[in-house]
């Protein structure tokens, strides 16, 4: 493991851009890395974290692809900020990769916005993350900023920028210490929690359950190597809401075979269009879960797996 912290200085500094740290979650694919590197450089965050897995010693090829990403994110970054860098030698995986990856980010930082490889943001999304940052700082029933909205326009109410949920969309993201400090990977009250039924009517209803429990225990069991499915379950244990916002501000450029795990490069969710978040934002005056929004994404979720499996297929003949 090699951390590193340096400075880097310029001749001049952006006046609007974003006090927050960014934590960005790099791998082993310079093309995606590159586009969201430089909306990242456009916003010209003050602080840089950058952490890396290393490469699968079963890929000979991939070792060469990290390398190449990291000389991207050591050459591309030119304007005034604090770099810290996390650069694995050996391969984390998934789940324990990107979870340590946060928790060394608050380690430093109270607050602050989360990136990944393949998430291309907007260039609203930064400062959008840094109002509602702000503005929920000290409400602990706040727990989560996500940047993506998959339902493609359709708005429940338009007097607000944004609703409150109970899905975490993890595709470009921002929370705080207080809120991650929760987390843990392991899951050790999942058996508890579902052995004494709490989670009793938490759903709309079974299928919407199964669609979280069941990569839940995957990932509980060992079965699935990923991190966020932990991180929806301890929302839900904690009765925390997440902010969602009224348009899209994320799109995943990164569906394709050099995925993790979003292979389908058909998927009505890649590369979606994204729109500029309203400034100033239309802050509620109450903190509600938004459940007609809630249930429309569910039902949106699974006509679009529907559709993607039936592209999938329909590609294959």
């Amino acid at each position: 493991m090699l951390v590193n912290s340096s400075a880097h200085s310029a001749d001049a500094t952006n006046g609007s851009a974003p006090r927050s740290a960014v934590l960005f979650l790099v791998f082993n694919r310079p093309d995606v890395t590159e586009r969201v590197l430089a909306a990242i450089r456009a916003a010209q965050p003050p602080r840089l974290y950058i952490a890396a897995d290393g490469a699968r010693p079963n890929r000979p090829k991939e070792a060469a692809a990290c390398e190449t990403v990291r000389h991207l994110i050591e050459t591309g970054i030119d304007w005034p900020c604090t770099v810290h860098t996390l650069f694995r030698e050996q391969n984390l995986g998934c789940r324990n990769a990107v979870s340590t990856a946060i928790d060394w980010f608050f380690q430093h930082e109270e607050a602050g916005i989360i990136l990944e490889d393949d998430c291309l943001p907007h260039s609203s999304f930064f400062t959008y993350c840094e109002d509602l940052l702000h503005h929920y700082h000290d409400d602990t029933r706040v727990m989560h900023i996500s940047g993506s909205n998959i339902m493609r326009g359709w708005v429940h109410d338009s007097d607000y920028s944004y609703y409150f949920s109970h899905h975490t969309a993890i595709w470009g993201w921002a929370t705080w210490r207080r809120a991650w400090q929760h987390y843990d990977a392991a899951t050790p009250l999942l058996p508890e929690i579902q052995r004494k039924n709490y989670l009793w009517r938490r759903f709309f209803n079974p299928l919407d359950a199964r669609m979280l429990l069941r990569p839940l225990w995957a990932t509980h069991n060992g079965q699935l190597d990923t991190w966020d499915y932990q991180w929806s379950f301890i929302m839900l244990v904690q009765s925390g809401l997440s902010i969602m916002p009224n348009v899209n501000l994320i799109s995943n450029i990164g569906f394709g075979g050099e995925a993790t795990h979003t292979f389908n490069t058909s998927h009505p969710w890649a590369n979606l269009p994204t729109e500029p978040a309203p400034r100033p934002l239309r802050h509620p005056s109450f903190v509600i879960r938004d459940t007609i929004s809630d249930y429309r994404e569910l039902r949106g979720t699974l006509r679009d797996k529907i559709m993607a499996r039936l592209r999938s297929v329909a590609a294959m003949l």
